[in-house]
């Protein structure tokens, strides 16, 4: 199984097999990382721009092969046992849903090097894969903690924990307390009402 920089599992054996399309590729099929980036790597945007700059990865999505290439999470769901988030407005409490990295991007931990690719003494690479490249998934908070914890793997058959759909049925009765509108003289009324009941 994969690891962190900091020793722990992150859930899976290869990344790139629960990737998710890139997160610079438009729905039109083009980079965006080309489009929008072109300094920071003039010649891939060149080669881009040579080809209208359509996704060099096509339809194949063989993704670890683009050096560019970023899959993250919208961080709605969780992967592994299917919890939702559910926010609270006005409200710093903890995510139920959090970011979860299979694949950090900047370093690769298993090999102990920055970077996706190994050189050679004569300054050519060794490796053909692009990688490595930031890749995440959501998983709620217990999850998280049993991937890193334990041998649990994000495809597990898991179900939410019962401390975490506590968690979000009490966010959603408040969200549905808080919703009613209620117009300025009602909260008023209301107030003068309390008032006068309790004097």
């Amino acid at each position: 199984m994969e690891h962190t920089p900091d020793g722990t599992p992150v859930g899976v054996d290869d990344p790139y097999a629960v990737a998710g399309v890139c997160d610079h590729l438009t729905d039109d099929g083009r980079c965006r990382f080309a489009l929008d980036r072109t300094g920071d790597d003039p010649e891939f945007a060149a080669d881009r721009r040579a080809d209208e700059y359509a996704c060099h990865v096509g339809s194949d999505r063989t993704w670890k092969s683009c050096p560019h290439y970023r899959s993250t999470t919208d961080g709605r769901e969780c992967r592994r046992c299917g919890l939702s988030e559910v926010r609270l407005a006005h409200d710093d409490a903890r995510p139920l849903v959090e970011e979860h990295h299979l694949s950090y991007g900047g370093t690769d931990a298993e090999h102990g090097h920055s970077g996706g690719e190994s050189t050679d003494d004569s300054g050519g690479t060794n490796d053909p894969d692009a990688g490595p490249h930031e890749i995440t998934v959501a998983l709620c908070r217990w999850c998280h903690t049993k991937v890193h914890r334990s041998f649990a793997r994000i495809d597990d058959d898991a179900s939410p924990d019962p401390e975490a759909i506590a968690e979000r049925e009490g966010r959603r009765r408040k969200t549905r307390s808080e919703s009613p509108f209620e117009t300025a003289s009602e909260r008023r009324d209301r107030t003068v009402r309390r008032d006068e009941s309790d004097g």
